[in-house]
């Protein structure tokens, strides 16, 4: 029996309608295609424009002109009680309610009609249908946090019995749990490791501690889909190792779905079916495949809640060799707002920060994780687990290349830590800042 797919049908998202849509899309040949999203991208803007109030206050023209003439929509523009952003004929009784986690700094309620919420499930199924997992019968080693509320806490671990996955915490990443986590996957079948990327990681440097590869422990495992957090390429080639598994990148929003997933090929191909990706600059004009600036999206079906050109809060390339249909992710850079401002008025990507850190003091096996906070422009606080306190000669050389790649007369503090905060969602931010950015 399809529990997972019967659990949906039976809260009233019609799937196998869904699944016949998105079939029908993925079927259309390019020029097809063309035709198929400028009608899509008119009909969201025109039912908005018609049956969302909200929506038009934001517009604020009359009627659907041209694309490039739709106005852009920020997360600060839905800073505003639910009811007010729903479409006519839908209340929150009727349609999928969920909210954001927060970790841009701008957490907001969220809502999708049940038809776009089956969308999402059906292209989700569909990617993870890529490496031959299913969600019905493939079991799931689930690396994510919970609802520390009695209510949210039952909801998803009852969630997690229709999902067919076993939810280890990412609040405690010691040696003690990951030994118990060992324990699991030596006697369960999991046939893949989902989760953040932060705490898998933190996992796959456990297993090299002790020289352990995991499928030699769990033959079953087939692949480890990373998401919600950056995943850098050391990290990738650790994991590959450690678990003895391909490691799949997933992007994706919850206000949304899947925007781009990684294939066989290790080509992180864009959500084309349910949602439009463009990548526009400071002034909000599209670039072409192969430049940097910010994602914006469109949900190409959701009719309760509007998300037309919507800046998600995030810095990417898409590829040149992207197609209108087959857009592919060159580059994820980070988040808009995660940008530091140094003394001399440059700013640079606070990930920049994170790389130059993480080369040096994550090579010697000693730092666990850390993350990096800038408290003014000159002084960034590095907060560390560590084995050992960081040897100052650690702290010269990343003094030294914070200079050589940035700028002179920058104040680093360093401060040892038990644990890292992550976030209610179990995320983990590696820069922040708490400058207020214009």
């Amino acid at each position: 029996m399809k529990i997972f797919d019967l659990s949906l049908k039976m809260n009233g998202f019609p799937l196998k309608e869904a699944q016949d849509v998105l079939l029908t899309i993925q079927g259309l040949d390019e020029l097809a295609y063309q035709k198929y999203l400028e009608q899509q991208r008119e009909q969201i803007v025109t039912y908005h424009l018609k049956y969302n109030p909200y929506y038009k206050t934001i517009f604020k023209q009359d009627h659907y002109r041209a694309w490039d003439a739709v106005p852009i929509m920020t997360k600060t523009d839905l800073q505003q009680p639910l009811v007010n952003r729903l479409s006519t004929g839908f209340i929150e009784k009727n349609v999928y309610v969920n909210n954001t986690s927060g970790s841009s700094g701008d957490p907001f309620v969220f809502a999708k009609d049940k038809f776009c919420h089956a969308l999402t499930w059906s292209v989700i199924q569909d990617r993870f249908g890529w490496h031959e997992l299913d969600f019905n019968t493939s079991i799931q080693a689930r690396f994510y946090g919970i609802p520390l509320d009695t209510k949210g806490y039952y909801k998803e671990r009852f969630k997690d019995v229709l999902s067919k996955r076993h939810r280890f915490s990412v609040f405690d990443l010691s040696d003690t749990a990951f030994a118990k986590h060992l324990e699991k996957f030596k006697t369960t079948a999991f046939d893949y490791i989902n989760g953040y990327t932060s705490a898998i990681v933190q996992f796959a440097k456990f297993l090299r501690q002790k020289n352990i590869i995991l499928t030699n422990y769990c033959p079953t495992l087939k692949a480890c889909v990373v998401t919600s957090e950056m995943l850098f390429a050391e990290d990738q080639r650790l994991m590959e190792y450690q678990f003895g598994v391909p490691i799949i990148n997933e992007y994706g929003a919850s206000e949304l779905d899947v925007i781009a997933f990684q294939n066989k090929k290790k080509e992180w191909i864009v959500n084309s079916e349910t949602l439009y990706v463009e990548i526009v600059d400071p002034q909000g004009q599209v670039l072409p495949y192969g430049e940097e600036g910010r994602i914006v999206i469109t949900s190409l079906y959701n009719k309760a809640h509007p998300f037309v050109r919507y800046d998600i809060g995030d810095i990417g390339v898409l590829s040149k060799e992207s197609t209108l249909k087959t857009p592919q992710l060159q580059k994820l850079i980070g988040r808009s707002n995660d940008l530091a401002i140094l003394p001399s008025g440059k700013k640079a990507a606070g990930l920049t920060f994170y790389y130059i850190t993480k080369s040096i003091i994550e090579d010697d096996g000693h730092v666990k994780e850390f993350i990096i906070e800038q408290l003014d422009l000159q002084t960034f606080k590095i907060i560390y687990v560590s084995r050992e306190t960081l040897s100052n000669q650690h702290i010269n050389l990343i003094t030294k290349e914070m200079e050589h790649y940035l700028e002179k007369g920058l104040r680093l503090l360093f401060e040892r830590q038990d644990q890292l905060k992550r976030s209610t969602s179990g995320k983990l931010k590696q820069f922040s800042s708490l400058l207020q950015h214009t």
